[in-house]
């Protein structure tokens, strides 16, 4: 861990803490470079740890609590199905999965969904549909083409996606078949591609990466050079999809539809569920046995995830998430003026690139009075609060900030 983290105070009457920490010291899988506070309650926005100490929640369990902690209609609905019907597996229907997929497909340009656990997994499915529909056209075209600084997961394929060294290069030998280019060059694309690429899969904004968004030409580029090589275009919407960029699904704002969407997240409002969306021959190509998973798109899963949609649309929380976050990033250009040298992003997620290598500081300093948010690297932070974020809810963050960054 870092010695900066380290140093965050901790209540020295915190018993409960102590012990949940020396415990999965003991039994957990060092995976995780965790922050030493043990959270016990959520609701809406905000998060109480063992003392007694509430933190208002800039990052939203990494863009998962789109909705809010413990949103009552998410808990309702959980509850509710959890007394009927739990798990079945995939070998029969239910209704929850049927009107999920429906609803997923109606409020898209999408057709046809695998359901999944995670965006790795729906990454991972998207994947195999590419290869599968390229190999159906020729044998060589199972190439894939995606962007430095993306992320897709942490599963083989998706890591070797993920055209980061850092989370590549212990696993190496990577998967063949991979080649990268620079986010919102349309030259390395248009060279990159060839009749043998298979997809090229981006992320409208890349979040892990530092909040760096496509640029709209692009997008719309990587549109035709998908169409001109018979290539298939997967935007990964993990992070942007569900309301978070001020649109329901980040591609409707940019007016470039891809054959294939992947989103997980903020779907099921804190219970896992990922979703693969295809249209068109992506959306047939696979065929019974091609894929499938135990647990995917179970009733409880599904039901969690209508009750997500019901309270983003019944709380108009899409239209406050383009609001908000644009005076959140207004607030962030104003007041940290000379401080940072660029905010990013759109709706609620943003990244703030600051003026000198502090950001795991400045996290640390923030947490301390009560404001949770990301570091990104040494000198970025990221954003992705609840889409029920207020005002009042960013002038007490953004005065946080003020004060630790000053």
């Amino acid at each position: 861990m870092s010695p900066v983290i380290e140093d965050l105070k901790i209540e020295e009457d915190d018993v409960l803490a102590e012990a949940v920490r020396t415990i999965d010291a003991a039994y957990v899988m060092h995976t995780y470079a965790r922050l030493p506070i043990v959270f016990t309650k959520g609701a809406g926005q905000w998060l109480w740890d063992t003392s007694g100490r509430k933190y208002l929640d800039f990052l939203g369990g990494i863009a998962v609590n789109g909705v809010g902690h413990c949103h009552h209609k998410v808990v309702a609905a959980i509850q509710k199905q959890a007394a009927e019907l739990i798990h079945t597996s995939n070998l029969y229907y239910t209704d929850p999965q049927a009107q999920l997929a429906r609803k997923l497909c109606t409020t898209s340009d999408f057709e046809k969904v695998f359901f999944c656990n995670s965006g790795a997994e729906a990454n991972e499915a998207a994947l195999k549909i590419a290869r599968k529909h390229g190999r159906s056209i020729r044998s060589t075209k199972t190439n894939f083409v995606t962007a430095y600084r993306s992320f897709h997961g942490r599963t083989m394929a998706t890591v070797t996606a993920t055209a980061q060294p850092k989370y590549q290069q212990p696993f190496r030998p990577l998967i063949p078949g991979f080649q990268y280019v620079d986010l919102n060059d349309v030259d390395a694309l248009r060279h990159a591609v060839t009749e043998n690429t298979c997809a090229v899969m981006l992320e409208p904004i890349q979040g892990e990466g530092g909040v760096y968004a496509a640029e709209p030409g692009f997008l719309h580029s990587a549109r035709e050079i998908c169409d001109e090589n018979g290539a298939l275009l997967i935007f990964d919407e993990v992070q942007t999809g569900m309301g978070r960029t001020g649109a329901l699904w980040a591609y409707q704002g940019y007016g470039v539809v891809p054959d294939i969407l992947t989103t997980a997240k903020a779907l099921g409002g804190g219970f896992p569920i990922g979703a693969c969306l295809a249209r068109g021959a992506a959306g047939e190509t696979f065929v019974p046995g091609d894929h499938g998973s135990t647990f995917a798109g179970n009733p409880l899963a599904a039901s969690a995830a209508l009750a997500v949609f019901d309270a983003l649309e019944s709380e108009d929380l899409i239209k406050n998430a383009a609001e908000i976050g644009a005076y959140f990033k207004e607030e962030l250009q104003s007041k940290l003026a000379g401080r940072i040298i660029e905010v990013r992003g759109k709706g609620l997620i943003i990244g703030v690139q600051l003026s000198e290598p502090i950001a795991k500081l400045v996290l640390v300093e923030s947490m301390e009075r009560g404001l949770i948010l990301n570091a990104i690297g040494d000198s970025t932070l990221r954003f992705l609060p609840p889409l029920l974020i207020t005002k009042d809810n960013v002038d007490f963050a953004v005065s946080i900030l003020e004060e630790v960054i000053t």
